[in-house]
């Protein structure tokens, strides 16, 4: 397709923005159908481009591609169900206690234009389709993408195939537009016609944008997620019962993707003692090497893992003899030394874990209380030591999104009840998600309209209800 400029994009988005929000939800959910037909009908295509420009493999894009279509078909549903519109209608009520109570309805609508910048990791369900554009559309958002560079022809195919879709679904002209460069990306998120902005990325990256959306002269919402360490906590009990098990899964959950996860579990808390630690080793020193996304990440990966391998108290326990590979590590340390080096907390963006070991658990909660926010926390326990777990459960949560009982954080389910989000400095915005249909609330801003008359009300907030949506009645 042809890239735009960032004026180009924005201006056709705003011009969209007023007849796509205003479009019944029939014709929103038919759009965002459309444009999953449209990309299930090119997966032999799209999945080779993607295969050719990030290495991630057949299997694994095929599978992302699947969830990509899907969550357009659930987010078409979730348009088609109206709830996301939030419709309050208070009757006036002239014995209201605090005083007469004039006719009031609200609801929830569309921000406006919304940027979306592409990650690198996710070709297809955190990019030109992913969920940030899926949600926004939803709720009646034109999308400028700007693609990432790390697979730009896929990027193109995928935009092409996108904006033949929503025409022949009758979408307005501008309700997708795709850019690409940062300096482009930067100045389309200081563009006056951008309403809020989403990004997937590192932290130093998304920290720089969301200083440049909280400058601007009307500062916007941004919504990013910077990834996290996902601090993983076994119980002595865990061990005893299943050291095999809990063994592979990390080992397993540690190397998938080649750790190229948000999610990838970095730090796991074990008990001083035992063969887990050995185990762990043994199956992880088996694992091949796989290539990562790009040489860039591969620099970075490698620079990180040098840099925590040589930490005091660090003990290199899987290591390859080529320092340039990006074949798995595993680096270890006690709690002492873990609680007294704030920088052994960094992420590495890649298939290296820390394990730090404990001689009492008690002292674990406040190990994890000390670490900046995650995206999740996971506990790996036995039923019969639940009483004692209470307390490290509430830090679990109070320091991520979502907490995990004997499971393993890699794997995002998209549904409704999902919340892949979590205290700063996962996320700039720690009470939104950006997976799951919650996802949509990040878009949307409430109304309350005042005695005001029914031909002049939006369709949701009408007493004949024509889109049938769901209403809340005093």
């Amino acid at each position: 397709m042809s890239v735009l400029t960032p004026d180009q994009a924005v201006s056709a988005a705003v011009a969209a923005a007023g007849p796509w929000a205003a479009a019944p939800p029939k014709e929103r959910a038919a759009a965002l159908t459309a444009v999953a037909d449209a990309l299930e009908a090119a997966r032999e295509e799209l999945v080779a481009l993607a295969d050719e420009e990030t290495h991630l493999g057949p299997g694994r894009l095929n599978g992302e591609l699947t969830r990509t279509t899907f969550q357009l078909r659930l987010f078409a549903e979730v348009v088609l169900a109206g709830d996301f519109y939030d419709v309050r209608i208070d009757r006036p009520d002239p014995e209201w206690p605090p005083g007469p109570r004039p006719d009031l309805r609200r609801f929830r609508t569309a921000l406006g234009p919304v940027l979306v910048f592409a990650a690198s990791n996710f070709p297809f369900a955190f990019s030109v389709a992913g969920g940030d554009t899926a949600s926004a559309w939803a709720a009646g958002c034109p999308v400028v993408l700007k693609a990432h560079p790390g697979h730009p022809r896929l990027s193109r195919r995928t935009g092409e195939i996108i904006t033949r879709a929503l025409a022949d679904a009758g979408a307005p002209d501008g309700v997708f537009g795709l850019i690409e460069g940062e300096a482009e990306g930067v100045e389309a998120l200081r563009h006056p016609g951008i309403a809020a902005a989403a990004f997937t990325g590192s932290q130093r990256g998304g920290l720089a944008l969301a200083r440049i959306a909280a400058e601007r002269d009307v500062p916007i919402p941004f919504f990013g997620e910077l990834g996290s360490v996902n601090p993983v906590v076994v119980t002595p009990g865990a061990v005893a019962a299943r050291a095999d098990e809990i063994a592979k899964g990390y080992v397993g959950s540690l190397t998938m993707g080649a750790g190229q996860f948000c999610t990838n579990p970095g730090i796991m808390f074990v008990p001083a003692g035992g063969d887990l630690l050995d185990r762990i080793t043994a199956l992880l020193g088996e694992v091949a090497e796989a290539p990562m996304l790009n040489d860039k990440i591969l620099s970075g990966f490698l620079a990180t893992a040098r840099e925590l391998g040589g930490r005091p108290g660090v003990r290199r326990l899987v290591w390859p003899s080529d320092d340039a590979s990006a074949a798995p590590r595993l680096i270890t340390m006690d709690l002492a030394a873990f609680a007294g080096d704030p920088g052994a907390a960094e992420e590495c963006f890649g298939p290296l874990g820390l394990v730090v070991t404990y001689e009492r658990l008690s002292d674990v909660a406040d190990a994890v209380a000390a670490l900046p926010g995650q995206l999740t926390a996971s506990l790996h326990g036995e039923d019969g030591e639940t009483g004692e777990l209470a307390a490290l459960a509430r830090v679990l949560a109070d320091r991520s999104g979502r907490v995990l009982w004997n499971q393993w954080p890699t794997g995002v389910a998209v549904s409704h009840a999902m919340q892949h989000g979590g205290p700063f400095p996962a996320t700039t915005a720690p009470s939104t998600t950006s997976v799951g249909t919650a996802a949509i609330e990040r878009f949307l801003r409430p109304v309350s309209y005042q005695q005001w008359p029914q031909d002049l009300l939006p369709p949701p907030l009408r007493d004949d209800n024509p889109w049938g949506v769901p209403q809340r009645i005093s």
